[in-house]
């Protein structure tokens, strides 16, 4: 069974130009780069997409400065 998939993807000339200078400058493969690059930005969306909920959530407990936060860890601490 293989344990990866291929895609094909069109890139801009300019990107391609960047993306093989990359891989090579660190000694990386072209389609390792590209997974490192996938991966970055899926866990940089994950965190976004944490930080967009938590803000929310703040908002309806009425945190919406770092004095809030330390206001209320004061207040649990007791």
């Amino acid at each position: 069974m293989r344990t990866t998939r291929t895609w094909t993807v069109s890139l801009p000339p300019k990107l391609v130009k960047e993306a093989e200078r990359t891989a090579k400058e660190e000694d990386r493969t072209k389609s390792e780069l590209v997974r490192e690059a996938l991966r970055m930005y899926i866990e940089e969306r994950r965190w976004r997409k944490l930080q967009r909920q938590t803000a929310i959530k703040a908002r309806a407990l009425g945190i919406r400065t770092e004095k809030d936060v330390d206001r209320l860890v004061h207040s649990v601490r007791r």
